[in-house]
């Protein structure tokens, strides 16, 4: 598969950064549309997206270094090359979340609501920016037959490109994008809900995504390790009781 999308020679633009940075936009979109619909100004929305984005793609790289610190501490070059792969979500999440409860500390915003704001926007970038691993040829599951994956019924493109160094794999990128976008419906029709406290949007968020990427992590074949561990599983749990937390806090 041609991880190139646009070659110009000199420069060479990958589609794992083209849908990065698809899904940073379509996110951003949302987080805009949220934060109009709260009345929040433009002015102080644009400067928590601009920051945390940054933060973000900063801690995303950050963390998939540190757990792969065997290798870069000897290709310390390539930690820079991000059109190569490697940003964790987690990352982006634990970075980004910590700099942005920060800033609205010391700007004397409301936590809970811009989280929620930007939940909306978070869960459809995630969506969209696994395809990005697709194109990579990463993120996926343990071998299974063509057979399997015929059976899914997928785009023939999709099972081409699951067929990496002579054997097919689970496309687990493609399940956790379908999981994500079913959240992105949920959070967009939990919204409009009159029961729903300040809160429980990035609650509903923390656990949907907690859960079921717990089990998507469980498939997959390039883990981030700590120990026998899977980290993205250890944090997966970490963000469903911390959503199940607020989620019935903010009831009570």
């Amino acid at each position: 598969m041609d991880r190139v999308a646009i070659d110009f020679g000199v420069i060479q633009i990958y589609w794992y950064s083209l849908f990065i940075i698809l899904g940073m936009l379509v996110g951003m979109f949302f987080v805009y549309n949220e934060a109009k619909k709260k009345n929040i100004p433009e002015v102080i929305i644009t400067n928590i997206v601009f920051y945390t984005v940054l933060v973000s793609i900063v801690g995303a790289r950050l963390y998939y270094v540190i757990f792969n610190w065997s290798y870069y501490s000897v290709h310390s070059l390539e930690i820079f090359e991000l059109w190569n792969g490697g940003l964790a979500i987690h990352g982006a999440i634990i970075f980004g979340g910590t700099f942005l409860i920060a800033y609205c500390k010391k700007r004397k915003l409301d936590i809970l609501m811009i989280l929620d704001i930007c939940a909306v926007g978070l869960i459809i970038g995630q969506a969209i920016g696994r395809w990005g691993n697709f194109f990579n040829q990463e993120a996926y599951g343990s071998e299974v037959t063509l057979d399997f994956l015929k059976g899914l019924h997928l785009p023939q493109f999709i099972i081409n490109g699951m067929h990496i160094n002579g054997s097919y794999y689970h496309p687990t990128f493609l399940y956790e994008s379908i999981w994500c976008l079913i959240g992105f419906v949920v959070l967009l029709v939990i919204r409009k809900r009159r029961y729903i406290k300040i809160g429980q949007m990035f609650a509903t968020y923390c656990m949907w995504y907690g859960f079921g990427r717990f089990f998507i992590e469980g498939m997959r074949t390039d883990s981030l390790m700590l120990g026998s561990l899977k980290m993205a599983q250890i944090v997966s749990i970490g963000m469903f009781l911390v959503g199940l937390f607020f989620f019935i806090k903010r009831f009570k």
